[in-house]
């Protein structure tokens, strides 16, 4: 039996340290072609930081199963076994993948990013905790965020205290709750999905060969 070759994201582009942009980056309007007045305003420097840090935090979601100089062999086995919880969906770099697909095509990416986000801060050193967990919080908890993730007002203040003083556990208690959203809502429909069950026809399909 064989097993399909499934292309896995780059291993030095998972989630690491936060990036941002410098504003001299950004080219200045042609005066020749816009009317001063007519102008937009040009972007704050920290949507540009937050884009740059979204980009920089998942580029494997962004690439989705494109070729890469890093694959791994994915079988059928292997991908029936993402039905039978999220957590072992998630505990696959290629599931993550495609399960991060899934939510791109339901509009609703920034929960798993959020997620991969909150475990890649797990594993921050100390010193780095504070400006991490800022990012984090501007991309995704705070009222204004880019990608504001779905949880409860009282989860969103708790939040923004405990980065004050930013521990490890600093964001347990709104991953937890995005999980749960993943799991009650998303994950039942994404085993029911295209995306799910073409991958595992597919790889069934080629195992016969």
């Amino acid at each position: 039996m064989r097993a399909a070759a499934i292309s896995m994201p780059r291993l030095d582009k998972l989630p690491g340290m936060f990036f941002s942009a410098n504003p001299k980056d950004a080219k200045e309007p042609n005066h020749s072609l816009v009317d001063d007045k007519t102008q937009k305003k040009k972007p704050k420097t920290f949507g540009m930081d937050v884009k740059a840090y979204l980009r920089s935090m998942i580029p494997h979601l962004e690439s989705g199963m494109r070729s890469s100089k890093s694959k791994e062999i994915l079988s059928a086995e292997e991908v029936i076994q993402w039905s039978q919880s999220l957590e072992k969906l998630l505990a696959n770099q290629t599931g993550q993948s495609v399960f991060g697909n899934f939510l791109k095509s339901e509009f609703s990416e920034e929960n798993i990013e959020f997620w991969l986000a909150c475990e890649d801060y797990k594993k921050t050193e100390s010193d780095l905790l504070s400006s991490k967990a800022e990012n984090i919080y501007k991309a995704f908890v705070h009222s204004d965020a880019v990608k504001q993730i779905n949880i409860d007002f009282r989860t969103r203040e708790s939040t923004a205290k405990k980065i004050k003083a930013p521990t490890p556990t600093s964001f347990d208690e709104a991953q937890k709750v995005i999980y749960t959203l993943m799991e009650k809502d998303s994950y039942p429909r994404f085993l029911k999905s295209n995306i799910y069950l073409n991958l595992l026809n597919d790889l069934q399909a080629s195992s016969l060969k």
